[in-house]
C-alpha cells in the first residue's frame, strides 16, 4: 500500500513509536490522520504539529465504543479509514505473580484493543475490498521477555490475532502487518532500565535500541511492502527461525543470555 492520499487512524499516538508514526507517515502525504491517546493534550499538539490534515482524538483503546468512534471520526472528517494503525500498549514487568488487575490491563491493552480496532475497521475495508490493519506487536510475541510474564503472553496472543487476520482477510483485499521491535527508546522501555528492571535489561543486551524514528521508517517501509512481520531488528527474523527449528536449544540459550545480562549467573 502507498500512503499517499490514504486516511490513516493511530492509536496510542502521542508519543514513542505513535508519534513518530504519525510524523512518517504524514510525510508520505496522507490525505487525512486521526491520532488518538489517552493524553488529550499531547495528541492535541501532535495533530497541531502534523504537515498534513489532522485530528486528535481523547480515546482509551480499551473500549470498544471508544475505538468504533475513531473510525467514525475518520469517515467525518476524511471519507474513510484505509490504515488502522492499533499501536497502544502496556508493560508492567511483573512475573506470574503479577497483580489481577496487571493480567487484566494487559489483556485489554494488548489484545482486545486490537480486536476492537479490526471490528471498527473491517466492515469499511472490506465493502471496498481494500484497506490495511496494523498491529503493534512486539518481538516478544515472537520470542520472549523474560522478567514480564503478562506482556510476554498477551503479545504472543496478539502476534497470534494478527496471523488469524492476515489468514482471513487478506484473499479479501486488506492487508495485515505485526510490528514487531525489540527494544526501543520510549518510556514503556527506558524506566525500567534506569531501575535495572532484568526484563528490561536483557531486552537492552539482546540488540541496540532503536529509536522510534528509526521504528516508524520500518512501519511505513513494511506497509509498502505488504509484509505480515515487520521486523525493524533484523536480529529478531534469525531468532524466531532458531526457535521454530530448535525450541529446547532456543529456551537454553535464552536462560543464558538473561543470567549474562541480568548478572544473575552462578
Amino acid at each position: 500500500m502507498k500512503l499517499t492520499d490514504r486516511v490513516v487512524v493511530l492509536t496510542g499516538a502521542a508519543h514513542g513509536i505513535g508519534a513518530a508514526m504519525a510524523r512518517r507517515m504524514a510525510d508520505e502525504g496522507v490525505r487525512g490522520i486521526v491520532v488518538s491517546d489517552l493524553d488529550a493534550d499531547a495528541a492535541e499538539a501532535l495533530a497541531a504539529s502534523l504537515d498534513c490534515p489532522a485530528v486528535a482524538a481523547h480515546a482509551d483503546a480499551t473500549m470498544r465504543q471508544e475505538v468504533r468512534d475513531l473510525v467514525r471520526l475518520a469517515h467525518d472528517k476524511f471519507g474513510g479509514v484505509d490504515l488502522f494503525c492499533s499501536n497502544a500498549g502496556a508493560a508492567f514487568g511483573t512475573t506470574i505473580h503479577a497483580a489481577e488487575d496487571q493480567w487484566a490491563r494487559s489483556w485489554s491493552i494488548n489484545v482486545m484493543h486490537h480486536v476492537y480496532a479490526a471490528q471498527a475497521a473491517l466492515p469499511g475495508m472490506l465493502a471496498r475490498k481494500d484497506g490495511y490493519l496494523m498491529l503493534t506487536v512486539s518481538a516478544a510475541g515472537l520470542l520472549s521477555a523474560p522478567g514480564d510474564a503478562p506482556y510476554t503472553v498477551t503479545k504472543h496472543a496478539a502476534v497470534g490475532l494478527a496471523e488469524w487476520l492476515a489468514v482471513t482477510y487478506r484473499p479479501r483485499g486488506v492487508k495485515v502487518s505485526a510490528l514487531c521491535p525489540l527494544g526501543v527508546r520510549t518510556d514503556l522501555l527506558t524506566p525500567g532500565l534506569e531501575a535495572r528492571h532484568p526484563a528490561a535489561v536483557a531486552i537492552a543486551a539482546t540488540a541496540p535500541l532503536l529509536t522510534p524514528e528509526e521504528v516508524a521508517e520500518s512501519a511505513v517501509t513494511g506497509i509498502d511492502r505488504e509484509e505480515f512481520l515487520v521486523l525493524p531488528h533484523e536480529t529478531v527474523r534469525s531468532r524466531y527461525a532458531a526457535k521454530a527449528a530448535d525450541p529446547d536449544g532456543w529456551i537454553d540459550r535464552t536462560i543464558a543470555e538473561t543470567a549474562d545480562a541480568t548478572g544473575s549467573r552462578r
